[in-house]
């Protein structure tokens, strides 16, 4: 077995892998550029060397500063985890070239199946059913247009090396077509310093289903079931599941064989993902071939109780699988949120900065369930604009589906991050969205259920009615505690009054609270009454409150008369005010947000890479404006209405802040 590795990538992946080396016994080495110098996987591993500058072009995809690291520090393989390197065939040909294993597949099953162009191709001679596409090289915008309506609209454009949503584009019409093929061009080049372009056919209300599969250097190969990926936003995934809630067992079971087969007519060798879109009557194509450890692994690891990073390094060492494919079961069910540092009140937009707090729930068992928490980050650490914004995987496994979404939505509930803008709400939302429960999704759920945009959770009045008497007995003890410490500085003691109204969500109710010493009696106007307990204290960031003899989880800050209750993705306000304070309150007017309707604000910290008006301009409605890139994104925003372009604040290579002035209007 080898004594040290390698880790040829950053943040929760690589330290991942450093837990499955730690458990074997293997040393680990981590690389890091300027930006990560603190970052988590260097504090995890033994060693640890510096690679260059923040820009992944500059540091984590430079092959010789990777090949440099390895002869430092005499590491014996090289783990790629996913992106950067982990599908770039001339990597792993640099590492054999060096006497350096590479933990993963050989140089021809990446250049076969990691390329998506060949890979399609590849599974069209075979026989394998394939989306309708032109898997030619596209050399420009026109020819993008060209081809886009000979396959015809929609059409999907996506990076011929890309992967995890980057380089990857929707196109409805030509305009589109022709701005989606540069920006997933500029994105590619970024991301994989590859900028190769296809068009393929966009399936509607397609289910997105993936099989992982494990082969050896033995001849043996394994596929260990499916994870159902279809809650997407922007191609990339938030969701995943293990097992799919729409898959029959036979059509796992022709799932699974076709995905090893494929593997096995390239040779392949190593952990990889085969990805399918199946459509309503489970009709499944060849979507593409991950030759890497997929970023949603765990669910999988989590159902079968294979722990992939090993296996992938038994493997690289030249042992036989010693798993057959009669041990691969599925037990219970597992999901995966991932957590972003984008503001989903403002469009999923990047959110940068330090983490003021970041404490995940405990891992391990929770009510019917278990969580897991593979994460990067820690609190007082830095979220860099230079690479992906996801800070954790949150995983949970139930029994049953049921058993898992519960554990998930306890542990959404006490999961603590603050300092930046993030998904928390969203896909907390999501699990508690009937379609979700119902397992009746599509790649489209979000765009379908989420028109708009993320506007938050609105709370049932039962559920608002539970929160109002919870903060109405943590209302009493923190006033309590006043009282106490006012008494000691006025020497008495002042009276907490039983009468309150609780104010939450445009609703506001009146009640009195009658206190013992078990807890809490709260009766509302109508004569509802709410039997509330626990041990919060002033202070205190989680609640952990029954009501009802029902368990409550929420997260509490501190406002001005009241508290921040955030709870089930709902993010509220609560003012608890005596009965004449209330009614003052409600002859206060309300204040009015400042008018930016003439000015094109940055939306998220990034870099201008492209302005597309001058000043004097006149622009339509829908136009584009100017590109911001940020975490190797690029987002381009349109004008809202027509309009004169009078003043321009900035140009392409300025770096800005959220709610910079770009561009003033007449």
């Amino acid at each position: 077995m080898f004594d040290k590795i390698l880790i040829a990538n950053r943040g929760e992946i690589a330290c991942r892998v450093i837990k499955s080396a730690q458990k074997m016994g293997i040393k680990t080495v981590a690389v890091y550029s300027d930006a990560d110098k603190h970052a988590l996987h260097v504090a995890m591993a033994d060693e640890a060397v510096h690679i260059g500058p923040p820009p992944a072009n500059q540091s984590y995809i430079v092959i010789d500063k990777i090949l440099d690291a390895v002869r430092q520090t005499g590491a014996q393989a090289v783990h790629p985890g996913y992106g950067f390197l982990s599908e770039n065939p001339k990597f792993a040909e640099a590492l054999e070239a060096a006497g350096v294993a590479f933990i993963g597949p050989p140089k021809g099953a990446i250049e076969a199946m990691g390329d998506k162009i060949t890979s399609k191709k590849l599974a069209k001679e075979a026989g394998v059913s394939t989306v309708p596409g032109y898997m030619g090289l596209i050399e420009d915008a026109d020819e993008a247009v060209k081809i886009s309506n000979q396959v015809g609209y929609p059409v999907m454009i996506k990076a011929s090396a890309g992967g995890g949503g980057k380089g990857m584009r929707i196109a409805w019409n030509d305009d589109e077509a022709r701005e989606g093929f540069q920006s997933s061009k500029n994105e590619a080049a970024s991301s994989f310093g590859d900028d190769r372009i296809f068009i393929e056919k966009f399936v509607t209300q397609p289910r997105h289903i993936e099989i992982q599969v494990l082969c050896d250097g033995h001849g043996n190969g394994l596929w260990l079931n499916e994870r159902e990926c279809s809650i997407q936003r922007r191609n990339q995934k938030v969701v995943e599941e293990a097992p799919s809630p729409f898959l029959d067992p036979e059509t796992r079971k022709a799932m699974g064989e076709q995905a090893v087969a494929l593997a096995k007519a390239v040779d392949y060798t190593s952990a990889g993902t085969v990805e399918f879109i199946v459509d309503g009557d489970k009709n499944f194509y060849f979507l593409e071939m991950n030759t890497r450890l997929q970023v949603e692994h765990p669910v999988t690891e989590l159902i079968t109780g294979i722990d992939l990073v090993e296996q992938m390094i038994r493997i690289a060492n030249g042992e036989a699988l010693t798993i057959a494919q009669s041990d691969v079961k599925i037990n219970g069910w597992a999901i995966e949120n991932r957590l972003y540092a984008e503001d989903p009140y403002r469009g999923f937009l990047p959110s940068i900065g330090r983490l003021t707090r970041y404490r995940p729930p405990a891992e391990g068992p929770l009510g019917n369930g278990t969580v897991r928490n593979d994460t990067g980050v820690y609190e007082g650490g830095e979220i860099s604009m230079y690479y992906d914004p996801m800070i954790a995987k949150l995983c949970t496994w139930g029994p049953t589906r049921a058993d898992a979404i519960e554990t998930m939505r306890n542990a959404l509930d006490s999961f603590e991050v603050e300092g930046i803008g993030h998904n928390l709400p969203f896909v907390a939302a999501v699990m508690d969205h009937p379609r979700f429960i119902s397992g009746n999704i599509s790649t489209a759920f979000i765009e379908e259920e989420y028109p708009g945009g993320f506007e938050g959770v609105t709370l049932a009045e039962d559920k608002l009615r539970e929160i109002a008497a919870a903060c109405a007995a943590m209302n009493r003890v923190a006033e309590i505690r006043r009282a106490r410490i006012s008494g000691t500085l006025d020497n008495h003691e002042r009276k907490v009054g039983d009468a309150w109204n609780i104010a939450l969500q445009d609703m506001d109710f009146d009640v009195t609270i009658a206190a013992d010493k078990s807890g809490a009696t709260v009766t509302f106007v109508d004569g509802q009454t709410i039997r509330v307990t626990g041990n919060w204290t002033p202070g205190q960031q989680l609640a952990h409150m029954t009501v009802n003899d029902a368990p409550l989880l929420f997260k509490v800050g501190k406002i001005s008369g009241g508290f921040r209750i955030r709870s089930r993705g709902a993010d509220l306000k609560v003012h608890v005010r005596s009965p004449r304070t209330a009614e003052l309150a409600r002859l206060m007017p309300e204040k009015q947000a400042p008018d930016t309707s003439k000015l094109l604000l940055c939306p998220m910290p990034g870099l201008i890479v492209k302005m597309n008006v001058t000043e004097g301009d006149e622009v339509q409605e829908g136009q584009a404006l100017c590109t911001v890139e940020a975490m190797k994104m690029e987002n381009i925003l349109r004008a809202e209405r027509k309009a004169t372009v009078k003043k321009i604040n900035a140009g392409p290579g300025d770096s800005l802040a959220v709610d910079d002035v770009i561009i003033e209007f007449e």
